[in-house]
């Protein structure tokens, strides 16, 4: 309970020392605080003032659409500023501004050309300006500062020139170097084709007949030929058995006068020609129920039957005759005799027979011919698969460079003829009427904030290195024993007026010194 009043009176005592404190160094805090302010503020209104001209320049869009003509162009607009914006920055450029505009001339910094191409760099700024949907640039602004407005207006406008007249050249000779190099590809990948499909003709040429595609008719082929080979055979088959009759007719022809049978029994003579014709009507029978009358075995076998009746009418009508021009020495028969007539149509069966062995051999020839090459199908398909292969995969990438190259030339035309994306400007670049640099308003808050400091610096070091004793308590603190009576300041009528009189300067500096201050603000604010 007694220790509240203690820190009660602790505190009101801490603040009237404090407030002492404020009464006794006031002027050394509110005259630094001024000198400081007065220094900064007033230094603004000796620097070179500088303006700042400004331009803004719309990204358009391309009036195509682009599912119609797609852009062959970079379509990172960020990347292509800031690669305009090296171009446009670039030594050779700046100088042709700084030359045609006389600029940096009365500069004692930009004594040289690469002094003034810095500066000048400098004083270039280019803010880029979003959508603030999507974060995408809708356009750039420009922006050049010197201490001339009209010099800032005419090298704000040649900027913009520049940074219009090298988007359309960009783009143009961008989109050409494109078509150029999509051409370049087109033409190699043509020559690889050609060379891929020149293969693929080769391996067909030397492959011709066991090709994929050739299997059907090669079956068809085979299947033709094996049908010839056994019809060849059945001739053969047939005209040896001929042979073995004409053989045995001749021989019973010769022995016809002396028996009329074989030592076996067998008939000689008419009546083994007519089992001959008895078989050989059986045999037209049985061909003509599978062939018609105008297969060649069919016609064949009725000339056979002919001649065998021709042969048996003759026989019979000169078998009277047999015994008196029959010789031992028979087989010379006499021209036009039915002997010699048999002796002729064997020697035309023997040439009929030596033919269809001739055949046969080139038929069985041909079938196996056609039997390696059906074999031999499956490794050439596989092997002309990889060469398609090969000409596939060249003849699509043809095709999509050859449809690329055709939509680069589209994207091209576009480009020149100025339809595609571009720079177009929105606001001209202005005339700044008012300096941006100094901003008196900016360097009068600096000012004052350095005067503060300044004052706060003075006034505490002024009072942390007074080892005066303005307070009871730091007397108290020093004596020994407690203090019994205190003894008031005791001050005549004249020293009491002289300190008003001080008191009252002191504070009528401080509020002029504040009034000052507010007036150049108010003063810097109207003049911005």
């Amino acid at each position: 309970m007694n220790e509240l009043p203690e820190e009660q009176n602790s505190e009101q005592f801490d603040f009237r020392r404090y407030w002492g404190m404020v009464r006794r160094r006031h002027l050394y805090f509110v005259l630094p605080m001024f000198l400081g302010w007065l220094i900064v503020f007033g230094a603004s209104w000796f620097v070179h003032p500088r303006y700042n001209s400004s331009t803004l320049i719309l990204v358009e869009e391309p009036t195509m659409p682009k599912n119609y003509v797609a852009p062959n162009v970079s379509q990172d607009l960020q990347d292509r500023l800031q690669s305009m914006t090296q171009q446009i920055m670039s030594r050779t450029r700046l100088l042709t501004i700084i030359t045609k505009l006389n600029l940096y001339q009365n500069s004692r910094r930009t004594t040289t050309n690469d002094a003034r191409v810095d500066q000048m760099r400098k004083d270039i700024n280019i803010e880029l300006v979003r959508d603030s949907r999507n974060n995408e640039i809708t356009a750039f602004r420009i922006n050049y500062s010197s201490h001339n407005p009209h010099i800032a207006q005419a090298v704000t406008s040649e900027l913009k020139d520049l940074f219009i007249n090298e988007t359309l050249l960009a783009r143009q000779a961008e989109s050409e170097g494109t078509t150029k190099f999509i051409e370049q590809q087109l033409q190699d990948a043509s020559t690889q084709l050609a060379q891929q499909e020149a293969k693929v003709h080769a391996y067909e040429a030397a492959h011709e007949g066991a090709l994929p595609s050739q299997s059907t008719s090669n079956l068809q082929i085979l299947s033709g030929l094996q049908s010839q080979l056994q019809s060849q055979q059945d001739a053969l088959n047939s005209a040896r058995q001929q042979r073995v009759l004409l053989q045995s007719q001749i021989q019973q022809y010769k022995s016809a006068p002396a028996a009329t049978k074989t030592p076996d029994g067998a008939p000689t003579g008419v009546a083994a020609l007519d089992i001959e014709l008895a078989k050989l009507r059986a045999q037209l029978v049985d061909l003509s129920s599978r062939y018609t009358d105008s297969y060649p075995d069919v016609k064949k076998l009725k000339e056979q039957i002919a001649q065998t009746q021709q042969m048996r009418d003759q026989m019979a009508a000169k078998a009277k005759e047999a015994a008196a021009t029959s010789a031992p020495d028979a087989d010379i028969a006499p021209p036009g005799s039915p002997l010699a007539q048999l002796q002729s149509q064997l020697q035309v069966n023997r040439l009929e027979i030596s033919n269809r062995e001739q055949a046969i051999t080139a038929l069985e020839t041909r079938i196996a011919q056609y039997e390696g090459r059906l074999n031999s199908t499956p490794a050439t398909e596989q092997e002309l698969a990889e060469l398609n292969r090969g000409y596939d995969q060249s003849k699509a990438n043809y095709d999509d460079l050859l449809k690329k190259k055709n939509e680069s030339e589209m994207a091209t035309d576009m480009e020149q003829m100025q339809q595609g994306e571009r720079f177009a400007m929105l606001d001209p670049p202005s005339l700044p009427t008012k300096p941006y640099f100094p901003n008196h308003l900016k360097f009068c808050g600096m000012g004052l904030g350095i005067g503060l400091a300044l004052g706060v610096l003075v006034a505490g070091g002024l009072e942390f290195f007074d080892d005066r004793l303005y307070s009871e308590k730091d007397i108290k603190d020093l004596l020994p024993a407690a203090v019994i009576a205190e003894i008031p300041d005791i001050l005549s009528p004249a020293d009491e007026a002289r300190g008003k009189r001080k008191l009252l300067l002191d504070w009528a500096m401080t509020a002029a010194a504040f009034l000052v201050i507010l007036a150049a603000a108010a003063v810097s604010y109207l003049h911005g």
